[in-house]
């Protein structure tokens, strides 16, 4: 095995976003078989994946892919029909290619020759036969001296599209054992061979003709569903022995053009690889001009690739223009680079350095009163947020692409089961971090088969039920005061609370007599070792993973919430921070500490001496009539406090759908905050979920809100299971 290049790493990107565009376009066909667009997109992952490898000489891939182009080119032309069968085939080819990919990339010679088998077989279940054409006309043709033209064709056969195929080998062609007569009759294998003219025009006279030299040169009119690469390797051996041009009747060129029209290249690709992605140049054709353009023949090096192209009858000058008309509306369209996720990371890193140095240099202008600096110290801090802003929208990627990953889980899922599940994505447009996106995808995952496997039920259960025989499964995705808001909702069986707490009684988990809510009942699903399911599947029902779920979640600063009513199904609600590296917050002060809460969850700020709220019970606090849980910064940390008649302050925060004040000495106001994780040793603390560096050089602990709430909540039921407060 050697060292994965970094063109090699390039390929393999490039090759799982075909596959990934692939899939998506096959399970939409499901619902909209007659989707040209979608099968042109299978058509260009299939081909544009075979052409990439055979750059590396990948030959394993090359095998496999042609022949699913052909068929799928098949469905192009409505030879084949798409259905559920051929859906299914060809996803299985998705997954194989992936493999092929892998194990060549890799030179794992093992795996390759296992893989190669499995091709084979797969290849089989095809099952399609190409029609065998007519035998070869026979060849009393009228002898011509010059070649014909593609126009002289087009009046003699304008019924269908047809190839002029113009062969001419050379002296020694017959010497190194080829048989002009074997490529033509091979020919007829990929369509139908309407005539073969055979040019005079170098044959010497007899007295002095060499008989055992070839002299032979043909002119083949042919019409099939074929690729032009498809033809040219029918003479891939003759190649060093005969000059070959492979020309395009009018019909092909204006299909080329319309091809050209449904394609979406990027703005950096080249004319070359927009007219190999068409078909209307091979790659030997395309490496000939290539080398022409940088040889030293005058009069090629001087021109363009598409002049060379034209000037060598490779291809039409319409589809040469054409092709450079789409190149030119792609770069104004889109002007988008590839950067490395750690390069990326360590502009945030530091930008985040320069926010904590702006803030320093801030202190420093209102300690010493340097108020000329004022301006300019305004300007840089206005500067640095929009560097701030702009360069977290780097990292933001849609979560629509992880949403559509989930239809084939779905689709396989509901197929293995023996289920009708229909699943519906909405928000896909909402954006949130690219490490968010990659973290919580494990999370969904479980969530998602767990909904297929324990939530929705089998056809004729949904039907005595009074219910549709398809399930429904919904993904939802939405934006909600600096958070993005995911939802996981079906219309399943929904869980049985009575059942739940049985379980979570037989684990200890509570006690017999405990008094608890419904919400509170639900979510005891998210205890370790708790699955009300009597029989394990490979999917879920082992009691564990829901517990992990949770765990992940809240590793990312979030929250993940269940509702649930019997027999109507379930709905999991994660809230997410939008970013993990930079927020903006709220300083406040408690004692002679610091701490920043992120000021997306802070709704107001209350002085505590202005007589609108008053302490209810212990652990609750009534503002303005609404009860809600509290706590003392001071007391939870256990800070001692040297002035006990301070002024105090309450400020109310919300995270989710929950709400609770925490009391705090001092108010500081907004600020830019670059979040630090705690060391090891303090990453048992409740309550924090990080530190940051302030502009005087001190150290402020970073609350974690949803840890602080849950605290204050246990806190607060401990002293009254159920709370019946009047003011």
């Amino acid at each position: 095995m050697s060292a994965t290049t970094e063109v090699q790493k390039l390929f393999m990107t490039e090759t799982e976003e075909l596959l990934l565009d692939m899939e998506d376009a096959l399970l939409s066909l499901e619902s909209d078989t007659e989707n040209i667009e979608l099968i042109n997109q299978l058509f260009r992952a299939m081909h544009t994946i075979k052409g990439a490898a055979g750059i590396f000489n990948y030959n394993a891939i090359v095998d496999f892919t042609h022949p699913i182009e052909t068929t799928i080119d098949r469905v192009r032309k409505n030879e084949l029909k798409i259905n559920s069968t051929l859906i299914a085939l060809l996803l299985k080819c998705k997954d194989h290619t992936w493999a092929l990919v892998n194990a060549s990339v890799a030179e794992d010679e093992l795996d390759l020759t296992s893989l190669m088998i499995q091709s084979q077989n797969i290849l089989a279940e095809f099952n399609l036969s190409e029609p065998i054409s007519p035998a070869l006309p026979s060849c009393p043709q009228p002898f011509e001296t010059q070649p014909i033209s593609p126009e002289r064709i087009d009046e003699r056969y304008t019924d269908s599209g047809h190839w002029l195929i113009s062969l001419d080998f050379k002296v020694d062609a017959l010497r190194n054992g080829l048989d002009p007569l074997n490529f033509i009759r091979y020919l007829q294998q990929l369509g139908q061979v309407l005539e073969v003219i055979c040019l005079s025009n170098r044959l010497p006279a007899f007295e002095v003709c060499d008989f055992e030299s070839c002299f032979l040169s043909y002119r083949i009119v042919f019409s099939g569903d074929c690729s032009k690469e498809q033809i040219e390797a029918v003479f891939e051996f003759a190649q060093d022995d005969c000059d070959i041009l492979i020309l395009p009747s009018q019909k092909i060129s204006e299909s080329f053009q319309n091809l050209i029209d449904e394609l979406n290249p990027s703005e950096n690709q080249r004319l070359g690889e927009i007219l190999l992605t068409i078909g209307a140049i091979t790659e030997r054709e395309l490496t000939k001009s290539l080398n022409l353009q940088s040889g030293h023949i005058p009069e090629c090096a001087s021109k363009k690739l598409g002049e060379v192209l034209i000037a060598n009858q490779l291809v039409d000058q319409p589809v040469v223009e054409q092709a450079l008309k789409k190149q030119t509306q792609a770069r104004e369209q889109a002007q988008t680079i590839r950067v490395d996720s750690n390069r990326l990371g360590q502009l945030i890193n530091l930008v985040g350095e320069l926010v904590t140095a702006s803030a320093a240099m801030r202190v420093m202008v209102d300690k010493y009163h340097l108020l000329d600096a004022n301006d300019q110290v305004s300007s840089v801090e206005h500067l640095v947020q929009e560097i701030r802003e702009n360069a977290l929208q780097l990292r933001m990627v849609q979560i629509g692409e992880t949403f559509s990953r989930f239809r084939r889980v779905v689709r396989d899922v509901s197929n293995e089961l023996g289920k009708q599940i229909e699943l519906t994505i909405q928000g896909g447009e909402s954006e949130l971090d690219k490490i968010v996106v990659e973290k919580i995808n494990d999370p969904l995952t479980h969530l998602v088969r767990n909904a297929l496997d324990h939530g929705i039920e089998l056809p004729e259960q949904r039907i005595s039920k009074g219910k549709s025989p398809t399930g429904h499964l919904m993904l939802n995705a939405y934006h909600d005061s600096g958070h993005i808001v995911i939802e996981v909702t079906d219309d399943g069986a929904g869980l049985d609370p009575e059942r739940i707490r049985r379980k979570a009684e037989s684990l200890g988990v509570i006690e017999a007599n405990q008094v608890l809510s419904h919400a509170e009942i639900l979510r005891l699903a998210f205890e370790p070792g708790l699955s009300t399911k009597e029989k394990a599947s490979n999917l879920s029902g082992r009691g564990v993973g829901m517990d992990v779920v949770k765990r992940n979640i809240e590793a990312l600063r979030g929250s993940v919430e269940l509702d649930s009513e019997l027999g109507k199904g379930t709905k999991v609600t994660i809230t997410l921070p939008l970013t993990l590296a930079i927020i903006d917050g709220f300083m406040v002060g408690a004692a002679n500490e610091n701490y920043v809460i992120p000021l997306n969850m802070v709704e107001e700020c209350v002085e505590l001496n202005q007589g609108e709220w008053h302490e209810q019970q212990k652990n609750y606090i009534s503002l303005r009539g609404e009860l809600m849980p509290f706590i003392r910064l001071t007391s939870f940390f256990n800070i001692s406090q040297t002035n006990q008649h301070k002024r105090e302050s309450l400020v109310v925060v919300r995270f989710g759908r929950s709400k609770a004040g925490i009391v705090v000495d001092k108010l500081f106001g907004e600020q830019q905050t670059v979040i630090k994780p705690l060391g090891k040793m303090f990453q048992h603390l409740k309550g924090l979920s990080g530190a940051t560096i302030l502009g005087t050089g001190d150290i402020a602990l970073i609350l974690d809100i949803q840890g602080l709430i849950t605290e204050v909540s246990i806190g607060a039921k401990k002293h009254h299971h159920v709370a019946m407060i009047d003011d």
